[in-house]
């Protein structure tokens, strides 16, 4: 698939042409360096919380989303705890427990002050062969946290050092068997979380359908590259919203896949006033992924529900039907300072997202 811009009245710029050039080559590169096969699809995300944050940032998306407790650890006095759902990748929420932080530069930001280790830090991909990829990404220049990968006896396990376009890292795992249990080497169970609240409307509330990282306008190119050499995804297409200053571009690896968005200005940051939504949270947070969007049936009862049981949210829903989607912002979690994302394409929608809810939803931005 050609990458595009989405259908949007916005004219095609030099800078989108020659992104739609540089990653139609990425494929090419990266079967020629034998990469073709090694990533599969996005198995967990890791978000890392200050100490005594990570068990009520758990039990938030416990009471918001329709994912459940599938396990927890402690190690010293670190603690995790995993949280899954049928057919999604895993989220992993956990404290450090002292030990260095390679994201604490990163973290750094005007209003990130008192939550200096907070933030969604790693997307874990699937890899069936974990020393030939590290073996061809060292050769490329590609910098890991550790030396090898980490082996305990269900998988072998690396990460990327954090991106400087992003501040995120990209992590690699191969599972040993069937048994899938993310328990460090050391690590003893932990305490269970309070129990899912029996909510039906939960159920509604499905698998984790995309992530917006928000880059720098100068760094959005590079950002969509460094991604794809280390993926297998594509690039897919870019929305402008010339009145906020802002791209959304997509990166998909299949129909039905977990995407992976980047959110820029269309020019770097001047001022808050004259800058727009995105440029302006990236100087307040940092860059770092903003939201998780989670897939919704039955979007507007849900939504209601969720508002009944105090959830507060930056916008109503937007979109229709006739528009073929719907989507909603939360308020920020106050433990992990991502939102989450509800969003139902109706059946006979056969794109990704709408110009119209983009601007919306960048927009709502602003209130956060």
């Amino acid at each position: 698939m050609t990458p595009s811009l989405e259908p949007s009245g916005a004219p095609f710029s030099s800078e989108e042409e020659t992104l739609i050039r540089q990653t139609a080559l990425v494929p090419a590169e990266r079967l020629s360096c034998g990469l073709e096969g090694l990533v599969y699809g996005l198995d967990s995300v890791i978000i890392t919380t200050e100490p005594g944050r990570a068990a009520p940032a758990a039990a938030g998306l416990l009471r918001t989303t329709g994912f459940a407790c599938s396990g927890s650890w402690t190690i010293g006095t670190a603690e995790g705890y995993v949280l899954g759902f049928p057919g999604s990748a895993s989220l992993i929420i956990r404290t450090r427990g002292g030990e260095r932080n390679p994201f604490r530069e990163m973290n750094r930001a005007q209003l990130t002050g008192s939550l200096p280790d907070t933030r969604l830090e790693t997307f874990v991909f699937e890899t069936p062969d974990i020393q030939k990829y590290v073996k061809i990404q060292t050769e490329r220049g590609i910098r890991f946290l550790t030396p090898e990968p980490v082996d305990t006896p269900v998988f072998s396990f690396i990460q990327t050092a954090p991106s400087q376009y992003t501040g995120n890292s990209l992590g690699f795992i191969q599972w040993k068997g069937r048994e899938r249990s993310y328990l460090p080497s050391g690590a003893r169970p932990g305490p269970a979380l309070p129990a899912k609240p029996p909510l039906t409307y939960l159920r509604n509330i499905g698998v984790l359908d995309h992530a917006a990282t928000r880059v720098r306008a100068q760094d959005r190119t590079a950002a969509i590259l460094e991604f794809l050499s280390l993926t297998n995804y594509r690039y897919d297409f870019g929305v402008y919203v010339k009145s906020l200053n802002s791209i959304t571009s997509v990166a998909r690896r299949g129909e039905g896949d977990f995407a992976m968005v980047f959110t820029s200005g269309i020019t770097p940051y001047v001022s808050d006033e004259m800058s727009g939504p995105t440029e302006k949270f990236i100087r307040n947070y940092g860059t770092r992924v903003h939201h998780m969007a989670f897939r919704t049936e039955q979007i507007e009862d849900t939504v209601a529900r969720l508002k009944e049981g105090g959830m507060g949210f930056l916008l109503d829903l937007v979109g229709s039907e006739d528009e073929g989607l719907k989507q909603i912002f939360s308020v920020p979690s106050e433990n992990t300072l991502i939102i989450n994302e509800y969003i139902h394409r109706y059946g006979s929608f056969d794109g990704f997202f709408t110009r119209s809810n983009v601007e919306r939803l960048t927009e709502a931005t602003t209130r956060q």
